[in-house]
Order: C-alpha cells, then structure tokens, then sequence
C-alpha cells in the first residue's frame, strides 16, 4: 500500500493518474464512488490494482493504491509505488 498527498483538486489527480496508467500500459477496469471521492480498478499481468482519490479540499487530494496478486495474499508494493511516481509525472513540472 502506497499514499501521497497532491496539491491539486481531485479532477486533476484522476487525470494524471489514468495517464500514468496509460504510459504503463495498465488496463483501467473500472470507477466507483466513494465517500469523499472515487477509487479506480486496474488490472496487470496478475495484479489487482486499487486506487483511491478521496479529496480532503478542494485542492488537495489523497490517493492511495494497493496492489495485490490475484488471491489477494501477496501486495506488490514496488508497482503501488511506481503508480504514484507515474502520477507525479503526469503532472510536469511547475
């Protein structure tokens, strides 16, 4: 399980966020509402791929990925932390 805190709305971050999925050619399965925001699925290889983007206010948004091998035992924290850095990326520089 991986977290960081961007400095940017919520619409923002989901941008970003699905181009770094792009970029690392993760399938997205899917959205969901939830409280305070949304969590996407994604699926690679064998992996699972959770993130959640809950917007603390208006322009600051948490997001959280987990990312489990099918089974849900074994967390590959390696790809949740590379998702984040994806992200971060998508966002240039300031």
């Amino acid at each position: 399980i991986a977290y960081r805190t961007f400095t940017a709305p919520l619409p923002k971050v989901r941008s970003a966020a699905l181009a770094a999925l792009k970029r690392m050619g993760i399938k997205q399965d899917g959205t969901e509402k939830i409280e305070l925001g949304e969590r996407m699925l994604a699926k690679a290889g064998d992996r699972n791929i959770e993130i959640e983007l809950e917007a603390l206010t208006s322009n600051t948004t948490r997001m959280r990925v987990v990312a489990k091998k099918d089974g849900g035992v074994i967390v590959d924290s390696s790809l949740a932390i590379e998702i984040i850095t994806q992200t971060e990326k998508s966002f240039g520089t300031p």
